[in-house]
């Protein structure tokens, strides 16, 4: 998930609806509340706030696609689009040249659920380790990332675990992590997680890593949910 370009347009939506006050734009307050809580940059917030007051700067709008990878493999991709015919356009070109196919509405998203994430890099911690802060926190599960065998250290160092709860949990597990001394990142504010992962071939896996990647370069995308394990 791209945090920062998300927290950056919702920014610009907010004051385009209603203003570059926070004391009287509930939503932007509540933006910039979230943005404090994921550490995002102070100079990407007066960027975005900057560029809300610029009359060429429409307001965004907020779109899902869904996707069929390969070998059986079902995408979510969300949208926060100043343009949605570009990010129509884009999305469809990108999946038409990777080989895959855009699905109907609904044929994809029934495959997942919402969830409160917390993100964990392996570097910084053991599954025994966070098991063991989760099961004292009330939290549901502790997800591990997948490993290929051919991973160096460098592409490891990017590897989550995730601790999954519910909203109203999520400040324990913070604070748990917090007494642990615990480096994490917050999710924003929510995550999208499979209900029943499917494990592909090689080939496959290596063709939804392409695809997921090609369509994380769009500008108007900000996160890519797959069902593959």
């Amino acid at each position: 998930m791209k945090r920062n370009s998300k927290i950056g347009k919702e920014i610009v939506s907010a004051i385009k609806k209603g203003g570059p006050s926070p004391s009287s734009n509930t939503a932007l307050a509540a933006i910039l509340e979230k943005a404090r809580e994921l550490d995002i940059p102070k100079e990407i917030l007066e960027r975005n706030i900057k560029r809300a007051s610029e009359k060429d700067q429409d307001t965004y709008t907020e779109k899902v696609y869904e996707v069929y990878g390969f070998g059986g493999v079902g995408m979510i991709v969300e949208v926060l689009t100043d343009k949605i015919t570009r990010s129509v356009a884009d999305i469809r070109n990108v999946v038409k040249d990777c080989g895959a196919k855009l699905a109907d509405p609904g044929s994809v998203t029934f495959r997942f659920r919402q969830a409160r994430v917390v993100n964990i890099k392996v570097t910084d911690a053991g599954k025994d380790q966070l098991l063991s802060i989760a099961l004292d926190a009330g939290a549901d599960d502790v997800l591990e990332p997948n490993f290929d065998d051919d991973d160096d250290s460098e592409e490891e160092i990017e590897r989550f675990y995730k601790i999954v709860t519910t909203s109203d949990n999520y400040p324990v597990v913070l604070s748990k992590l917090q007494e642990e001394g615990l480096k994490f990142e917050t999710d924003n504010g929510y995550e999208l997680l499979p209900l029943n992962p499917i494990e592909v071939d090689d080939e496959a896996m290596e063709l939804n890593k392409e695809l997921v990647s090609k369509l994380l370069e769009l500008d108007d995308v900000d996160a890519v949910y797959t069902d593959q394990k």
